[in-house]
C-alpha cells in the first residue's frame, strides 16, 4: 500500500515537471482576454464613424484571441527539439522573402499605410509580415551566434571582430532597407537593432565593438529621420511639447539655438495625456471613457494604454504593467535556467522584444519620446501582432518543458 502511494506521488511529480510554465500561460491568456474586452470598450466611436456593427472589432479580436491561446497551448505540448528550430528558421526565411517582394506586389494583394505596403491581404484579414519576421530574426541570431560567435575569444582585434560580425550587420542593413525605407516603419528597426545589440552582449563580444556600433547607429538613425518628412514632423511635434521643460534646465544661451517657434501641435499625445489624467486613481469605468469619442484616433491600437488608463485608472494601469512585467520575469526565469545556448538566447530575445516594445509605446504616448507606432504586445488590437506573439510565447512554453525536465533530473541525482 505504501509502495503504491509512493508510485502515485512519483507519477504526479513527473507529470508536473513535464508541464510547461503554467503561470506564464495564464498571464499571457489574461492579457489576451483583456485585449478582447477593450477591443469592444475602446472602439465605440470608431464603429459609429465607419458604420461597422458595434461588435465588429470585438468579434474579430475574440476569434484571433481564441486561436492565439490555442497556439500557445498546442506549442507547449511539443518537444522544443521538434518545434523551435523548424518554426524559427521557417519564420525567418519565409517572411524575409515576403517582405522583400511586397513592394512589387499589385495593390489588390497589399494594404498600404503612410504610402508604404505593410500588410498582405488574405481572405477575411490582413497579415503584417514584419510581426512574424521579428520572431524568426531572434531565432536566427540565437542559432547563428551559438554556432559562430559565442565560442570565439573576446579579446581579438577590432578588425577581426568586425569581420566576425559582418554577416549579421549586412543582414541587419538589408532589414533596415526593407522595413525602414520600403515599409517606412522605423520603430520596428529600432526594436530589432536593440535586440541585436543586447544579444551580442550575451554572445560575449567586446566593449569596443559596441562603441563603433553606437556611432554608426546614431548616424544611421539621423539619416533615416532626415530622409522621411513624416518622421521630421513627429520630431517637431514632440519637441513642441518638451522644449520648454528641456530649455529651462539648459544654459540661457542655448535657447537661441534650440527654441523653435510655430511648431505643429502635439495633438495625439496631448489627448493621450488627457485620457490618462481623466482616469484618476480608479478610472471612469469600462466603456465610460470620454477621450476615445473622436478625440484620440487609434485608441484601440497604438494608444491602447491611454484608453485603458482612462477607463480603469492608475490602479488598473499598474495591474496591467505588473502582468506584463510578470510575463517578462517568467521568460527571464526560463532563459536563466535552460542549458541549451540557443534556447537561452532565443528566450532572452523574446523577453527583450516584449519589454522594448512596451517601453517604446508607453514612452511615446506619454510624450517622453517621439511616437514610433509600436503596438503594446498582447494588448493592442491587431491579429498579426497577437498571433505572432502567441507563437513566440508558445515556443518559450515548449522550451520551459526542458527546464522542468532538467530540474527533475537534478533532483533525482
Amino acid at each position: 500500500m505504501y509502495s503504491n502511494k509512493n508510485k502515485i506521488k512519483s507519477l504526479k511529480n513527473n507529470m508536473l515537471n513535464n508541464q510547461a510554465d503554467y503561470p506564464l500561460f495564464m498571464l499571457v491568456s489574461l492579457l489576451i482576454i483583456s485585449s478582447i474586452i477593450f477591443s469592444y470598450s475602446l472602439t465605440i466611436y470608431t464603429v459609429e464613424y465607419y458604420g461597422y456593427n458595434q461588435f465588429h472589432f470585438f468579434i474579430r479580436q475574440g476569434l484571433v484571441g481564441i486561436v492565439a491561446i490555442f497556439i500557445m497551448w498546442a506549442c507547449s505540448l511539443i518537444d522544443p527539439e521538434k518545434l523551435v528550430g523548424k518554426v524559427g528558421m521557417t519564420l525567418f526565411i519565409s517572411f524575409f522573402l515576403l517582405m522583400a517582394v511586397m513592394p512589387i506586389l499589385p495593390s489588390s494583394m497589399v494594404t498600404a499605410a503612410g504610402g508604404a505596403n505593410r500588410w498582405i491581404r488574405l481572405p477575411g484579414f490582413s497579415l503584417s509580415p514584419v510581426e512574424f519576421f521579428k520572431i524568426g530574426f531572434i531565432y536566427f541570431l540565437s542559432w547563428s551566434f551559438h554556432r559562430k560567435v559565442i565560442d570565439q575569444p573576446r579579446k581579438i582585434g577590432l578588425k577581426d571582430e568586425a569581420l566576425l560580425l559582418a554577416p549579421y550587420f549586412l543582414t541587419f542593413f538589408v532589414v533596415v532597407f526593407i522595413v525602414a525605407f520600403l515599409q517606412k516603419d522605423l520603430g520596428q528597426v529600432v526594436l530589432l537593432g536593440v535586440i541585436l545589440v543586447v544579444l551580442m552582449i550575451f554572445a560575449n563580444r567586446s566593449f569596443k565593438i559596441f562603441i563603433v556600433l553606437g556611432g554608426v547607429a546614431l548616424l544611421g538613425l539621423v539619416g533615416l529621420i532626415l530622409a522621411a518628412p513624416h518622421r521630421i514632423k513627429r520630431i517637431y511635434s514632440w519637441w513642441a511639447m518638451v522644449q520648454d521643460g528641456i530649455l529651462s534646465v539648459l544654459p540661457s544661451w542655448a535657447e537661441q539655438y534650440l527654441r523653435i517657434d510655430e511648431l505643429p501641435e502635439p495633438y495625439q499625445v496631448s489627448h493621450s495625456l488627457n485620457a490618462m489624467n481623466n482616469g484618476g486613481f480608479f478610472g471612469q469605468g469600462i466603456s465610460n471613457g470620454d477621450i476615445k469619442v473622436g478625440f484620440l484616433s487609434e485608441v484601440h491600437t497604438d494608444f491602447v494604454l491611454a484608453g485603458i488608463t482612462e477607463e480603469v485608472g492608475l490602479m488598473g494601469f499598474i495591474i496591467f504593467v505588473a502582468i506584463i512585467f510578470g510575463i517578462i520575469w517568467r521568460i527571464f526565469r526560463i532563459s536563466r535556467r535552460v542549458t541549451n545556448p540557443i534556447y537561452h538566447l532565443f528566450t532572452l530575445g523574446i523577453a527583450l522584444m516584449i519589454i522594448i516594445a512596451f517601453l517604446i509605446n508607453s514612452y511615446g504616448i506619454s510624450g517622453m519620446i517621439p511616437i514610433k507606432g509600436i503596438a503594446v504586445p498582447l494588448l493592442s488590437y491587431g491579429g498579426s501582432s497577437m498571433l505572432s506573439m502567441s507563437l513566440a510565447i508558445g515556443m518559450v512554453l515548449s522550451i520551459s518543458r526542458v527546464v522542468n525536465n532538467n530540474n527533475l533530473e537534478n533532483k533525482k541525482v
